[in-house]
């Protein structure tokens, strides 16, 4: 049984239709990533799994239950954390208020407690920073703060939406060695990413989204050599 299935969603803003009919599935400890051009529908598939923008049609079921007319809070309480395109860090607070604000729903102390540790030996610059104001910071030092934040739900499956965009190349290997890291400590990761070099990589399996339809899934490996994804997407 896959961990996420979403089949057939349609997702609409307004009267124009984002998703016409996604399928795509997520196992247990897998890295799945999702590739495509601007507006091809990558953040959109992402923002209905987490229900800030819900299918108009569809299902979206998370360990086998439906999903796709939750509430965002609640889909994070299920298990599933976003960390948004635009990084989106709270300018104003601190490093440590704004990975806390990840765990708002969260009642366990010391969870938390042990969670905040290990977003900082994730990120050892996090810790350094811990009391700068999030909007003083890098783009690349915003996109770990994003990227713990969402950790610190404690999500089953983390949904990652564009985090090389905008930062330095050599802070994009780093976030990428991280990401891998934190799918061996053994969470689940659905990535969107227009840098395909850098998804298909650290991915197990792959789809291709052109205008808001899957064109293409196959393993990661195989999409690598794929003479139509090397010329539209890795620059060969």
């Amino acid at each position: 049984m896959a961990l996420l299935e979403v089949t057939d969603v349609r997702t609409f803003y307004g009267n124009i239709e984002a998703l016409k009919g996604v399928s795509l599935t997520v196992d247990e400890g897998e890295v799945v990533t999702l590739i495509g051009s601007n507006g091809a529908g990558k953040s959109t598939t992402l923002r209905s799994i987490s229900g800030l923008t819900p299918p108009r049609e569809g299902s979206i079921k998370f360990e086998d239950t439906e999903i796709g007319e939750v509430p965002p809070q609640e889909i994070v309480e299920r298990g599933i954390s976003l960390s948004p395109e635009g990084r989106h860090v709270f300018p104003r607070m601190s490093v440590r208020e704004n990975l806390d604000l990840g765990a708002y729903l969260r009642k366990d102390r010391d969870g938390i407690e042990n969670d905040r540790e290990r977003v900082y030996s994730l990120f050892p610059r996090l810790k350094e920073r811990e009391r700068q104001k999030g909007g003083t910071m890098s783009g690349g030092e915003q996109q770990m703060l994003a990227i713990g934040r969402a950790l610190m739900a404690n999500p089953r499956l983390l949904l990652l939406d564009e985090p090389s965009m905008g930062i330095a190349p050599i802070l994009v290997e780093r976030i990428y060695e991280t990401i891998a890291e934190i799918n061996r400590q053994g969470t689940t990761i659905l990535l969107v990413e227009q840098n395909a070099n850098y998804a298909l990589e650290v991915s197990k399996r792959g789809y291709v989204l052109e205008t808001g339809q899957v064109a293409l899934e196959d393993e990661s490996g195989a999409l690598r050599t794929n003479p139509e994804v090397q010329k539209a997407y890795l620059g060969a």
